[in-house]
């Protein structure tokens, strides 16, 4: 049975500003990649935080059954909020700790809800730091920007 990694990134000009998501997905046998999808989009004003956490969500929502699967991110935050910050916004009725509403919310649902099909392990690698997949995924982010950039 093959593994299923997913390599997420997204990239904004401007924060806010015109921003697009990317998602690599491969299939792998070994060192073998059996199979290989790509997804991407974007918005014309949005945040990079928000673009990070729709490759995750689009990954997840892309897949047409439950899945094991291994969601390689450049981005702490979508890492961290996922494995450990969510638990917390969720008990408070998704408020930080200092009581503030948390950024975000909906899409951190919307992704909260979409890993609770699949089994998910999440892992955090250095962006722009030579990883060839990942630089993929940040090629599909800045095409899924590029429509929406105007000059």
């Amino acid at each position: 049975m093959p593994e299923l990694f997913a390599y997420t990134d997204g990239a904004c000009s401007g924060n806010p500003g015109p921003g697009g998501w990317g998602v690599l997905m491969l299939a792998r046998e070994g060192d073998e990649v059996v199979k290989e999808r790509t997804l991407q989009g974007g918005e014309a004003m949005t945040t990079n935080n928000r673009m990070e956490l729709m490759a995750a969500i689009s990954a997840l929502e892309a897949l047409t059954r439950p899945s094991d699967i291994t969601i390689v991110t450049d981005s702490a935050y979508v890492k961290n909020g996922v494995t450990t910050w969510i638990h917390g916004w969720k008990r408070n009725g998704w408020k930080t700790a200092d009581r503030k509403p948390v950024k975000n919310a909906e899409l951190w649902e919307r992704l909260d809800a979409a890993q609770h099909r699949h089994k998910v392990v999440w892992r955090w690698i250095k962006g722009h730091a030579g990883h060839a997949e990942n630089e993929r995924a940040d090629e599909l982010a800045r095409a899924g920007m590029a429509p929406f950039k105007t000059r």
